[in-house]
């Protein structure tokens, strides 16, 4: 089956990328958890490798001047999202045949999900350099978050942990309907409080995903759920039934995925 646009080797988090992006930051783990806790429930690809996106009509109205406007994929109010995932990509394909730059540029991407309109706050040249970095790791889209958080010195309100200043730059003057400050505020308090994702284990949550098989949502805890998908895949795998998920894990599961991640069609676009 050839590989689908948009869809690259989606590699998840790694605990070097999650440092590297606090030092940049000047924050700690549970600060970063926060805002991706809210923004995609903390993870940054779907089950077919292809980056999370939220497709935002009033951004492609804007960009084009309303050339488009049909009350579906252009219109001046926001809204009209239909289903989560991919549907979204529908909803982007329709808009790329008339207008891709502002068809990409209208989405927003990834684990921070950062609208491609900021690309360039977000650190790339280009919006179509940055899908790309979008469909090649969770790292990649944590950068990009940490870059454009910067730019825009919303860096700022979350070392100060000040999320009502933090959600109106992030989420828009219209955060409140949605609650983002009083959801950031008890993810925070959460995180604070209580054990973080476990990396090792979310990067198995992810790829048994990709796999097909069905871990639970990616959080980073080994829950039945978990286990027994890896189980599963060790069964079909003729593998040895790990007592704990481990660095030996992510490198079998890593190694199955080379029939998804084909050769030379990582960072498809459309």
């Amino acid at each position: 089956m050839p590989p689908l646009p948009f869809q690259g080797n989606a590699w998840a988090l790694s605990p070097d990328g999650l440092g590297v992006v606090s030092q940049k930051l000047g924050v700690h783990a549970p600060e970063i958890w926060t805002v991706l806790a809210v923004e995609t429930s903390g993870c940054g690809y779907l089950p077919d490798l292809r980056p999370q996106i939220l497709y935002e009509r009033h951004i492609f109205h804007r960009l084009t001047h309303g050339k488009y406007d049909d009350g579906d994929i252009s219109d001046p109010k926001a809204g009209g999202y239909g289903a989560p995932g991919a549907h979204q990509y529908d909803r982007l394909a329709l808009a790329l045949v008339k207008h891709r730059s502002a068809a990409l540029q209208s989405c927003s991407w990834g684990i921070g999900q950062i609208m491609g309109e900021n690309y360039a706050l977000a650190g790339f040249p280009s919006v179509d350099q940055m899908v790309i970095a979008m469909s090649e790791s969770e790292d990649q889209q944590l950068i990009a978050m940490a870059n454009f958080m910067i730019g825009s010195r919303l860096s700022v309100s979350l070392r100060a942990h000040d999320w009502a200043s933090f959600a109106r730059g992030y989420n828009g003057p219209h955060y409140a309907i949605n609650r983002y400050d009083i959801r950031l505020n008890s993810e925070f308090q959460k995180y604070s409080a209580g054990a973080l994702p476990d990396l090792s284990v979310r990067a198995a949550q992810l790829y048994l995903t990709y796999l097909g098989f069905h871990p639970g949502p990616v959080d980073g805890v080994a829950g039945t759920r978990t286990l027994s998908a890896l189980a599963d895949f060790e069964t079909r795998h003729g593998l040895a039934h790990a007592a704990t998920i481990n660095t030996d894990t992510i490198a079998e599961l890593s190694a199955a995925l080379a029939s998804v991640r084909k050769p030379g069609e990582k960072g498809q676009m459309a």
